[in-house]
C-alpha cells in the first residue's frame, strides 16, 4: 500500500511527501498561490515575469551566485504557471534535499527583486509571446481558454506584449508580496527523504512567517462562443472546449477514458476518421484539461482553409458518435494509453512531487497510483457509454485562427 506523509505548520502551509523506494534523488515542488487568476487587471503576463525575477537574486545571493548554488547541487529545475499557482521546484540527489530547500525559501521568502534584473525578465517573457505568436498551434489553444473558462480563471499565462511592456517593478513586486502567502503554499516532497527531517527544515525557514488573509477570485461570465482571428497563413487553426466534470466528480476516468478513445493514438476516432479515411487535417487531437473550478475537453485540428468547415463537422459528428458504443478493443487501446499517462509518466521522484501537491490542491487528497490504475480497469465501455448518452456534448466554444472562419452548427 502505498505511504504519504503530511504536516501543516502553524501558519497553514501544507507539506506533503510519497517515498518512493528504489530511488536515490528527491524532488519538490511549492506551490505559490500566485497563479494568473489573481493578477490585477492590464498586468497580463506578469506571473511569467515574476517567475523569472525572483530567482534574479535572493537573500545573501545575488542573480550569479544564486544561480552557481543551485548548479553546484545539480538541481534540476522546474517552474510552471497557471490560474492558480506559481510552482517551483527542483529534482536532486536525495542528499542536496536540505541545501536545495534553503536556496528556495530565500527564494520564496527573501527575493531581491532588483530593479536593474527586472528588464531582462520581462524581456524574456515578451520573448515568449512573441514564439506563441509564431506557434498557431499553441495560440488557438491559449486563447480557446481564455474564452471558454470564466474570467478571470482561463487568462492567458503567456501574457500580452502591450500589458507586458506597462509593466513597472513596482506594483509587480508588490504582486510578489501580496501572494506568496504561507497559508495557502502546497509543498510536495517525493523520492527519497526523511520526513521528520524534511519537517523539521520546514519549520526552521517558514514558520515565523506570517499568514495574511487573501481574498476569493471573483468569477465573471466566459467569453463569446465564436471567435475568429484573421491569419495571413496557409493553414486555419481550429480550437474546440467543450464543458465535462471535474477531477473530483465520480464520472472523471469515465470522461478520461471517453477522450482516449477519441485521441488516443494512431487507432483513435479522431485520427481516423479526420485525418486518415477523409484526409482533411495534417494534425487533429483532444485532451481534457482542468481547473479546480470546472474542467473542458479541448480539441484541436489543423487544415487547409477549403477544408476547415468539413474538418470541424466531421470532429462535432465524432463526439456525437462516442455515445452510440464503444467497442472492447477500443477500451482496450484507451486503457492502456491513459494508463501510460497518469501512471507510467508519473512515477519519478519529479513527477509524484507535482501530482501529490496538485491532487491536494484539486481534490483535498492524494490519490495513490494503485487507485488511479484501479479505477482505470474498472470502469467498463458501457460505463462511459451509458454516462455520454445522459450527458451529450452540446455546448462548445470555438475558435479559429487563419485566413478563414468556421460555422459551429450545434
Amino acid at each position: 500500500m502505498q505511504k504519504f506523509d503530511k504536516h501543516v505548520l502553524k501558519n497553514g502551509m501544507v507539506i506533503l511527501g510519497e517515498p518512493i523506494e528504489g530511488v536515490k534523488s528527491a524532488a519538490f515542488d511549492f506551490m505559490l498561490p500566485a497563479g494568473t487568476s489573481r493578477l490585477p487587471q492590464g498586468a497580463s503576463g506578469a506571473g511569467q515575469v515574476v517567475s523569472d525575477w525572483i530567482f534574479r537574486g535572493a537573500g545573501d545571493y545575488d542573480s550569479k551566485a544564486l544561480n552557481d548554488a543551485m548548479d553546484s547541487l545539480g538541481l534540476q529545475r522546474g517552474c510552471s504557471l497557471d490560474n492558480a499557482h506559481i510552482t517551483i521546484g527542483a529534482a536532486m540527489e536525495h542528499a542536496k534535499l536540505d541545501a536545495a530547500m534553503g536556496l528556495y525559501a530565500d527564494v520564496i521568502r527573501r527575493p531581491r527583486l532588483d530593479e536593474k534584473q527586472f528588464e531582462p525578465a520581462r524581456q524574456l517573457a515578451i520573448d515568449g509571446v512573441k514564439a506563441m505568436e509564431d506557434d498557431p498551434r499553441q495560440r488557438v489553444m491559449v486563447e480557446l481558454r481564455e474564452r471558454f473558462y470564466p474570467e478571470p480563471l482561463g487568462r492567458n499565462p503567456i501574457g500580452r506584449i502591450d500589458e507586458l511592456e506597462k509593466l513597472q517593478p513596482g506594483n509587480t513586486a508588490l504582486f510578489v508580496t501580496q501572494n506568496f502567502n504561507p497559508a495557502n503554499i502546497i509543498v510536495g516532497v517525493a523520492g527519497k527523504y526523511d520526513f521528520d527531517k524534511v519537517c523539521a527544515k520546514m519549520e526552521q525557514l517558514f514558520a515565523d512567517m506570517e499568514p495574511a488573509e487573501q481574498p476569493d477570485v471573483q468569477i465573471e461570465k466566459p467569453g463569446p462562443k465564436y471567435t475568429h482571428i484573421p491569419h495571413d497563413g496557409a493553414q486555419v487553426h481550429i480550437g474546440l472546449m467543450t464543458p465535462t466534470v471535474r477531477p473530483d466528480d465520480e464520472n472523471y476516468y469515465k470522461v478520461r477514458l471517453a477522450v482516449s478513445v477519441l485521441s488516443g493514438g494512431m487507432s483513435s476516432r479522431l485520427f481516423t476518421e479526420v485525418r486518415e479515411k477523409r484526409g482533411l487535417c495534417y494534425a487533429v487531437g483532444a485532451s481534457y484539461h482542468a481547473l479546480k473550478e470546472a474542467a473542458g475537453i479541448a480539441c484541436y485540428a489543423g487544415t487547409l482553409p477549403d477544408s476547415a468547415q468539413e474538418t470541424a463537422d466531421v470532429i462535432l459528428t465524432e463526439f456525437d458518435r462516442l455515445k452510440e458504443g464503444i467497442s472492447e478493443a477500443e477500451m482496450q487501446r484507451a486503457r492502456a494509453g491513459l494508463k501510460s499517462a497518469m501512471i507510467m509518466q508519473g512515477e519519478s521522484s519529479g513527477s509524484r512531487a507535482m501530482a501529490i501537491g496538485g491532487d491536494y490542491y484539486m481534490l483535498g487528497r492524494i490519490r495513490s497510483i494503485d487507485e488511479i490504475r484501479e479505477k482505470v480497469d474498472s470502469t467498463t465501455a458501457d460505463d462511459v457509454v451509458e454516462f455520454l448518452r445522459n450527458n451529450s456534448f452540446e455546448d462548445f466554444t470555438a475558435l479559429t485562427i487563419g485566413p478563414k472562419e468556421i460555422e459551429i452548427k450545434r
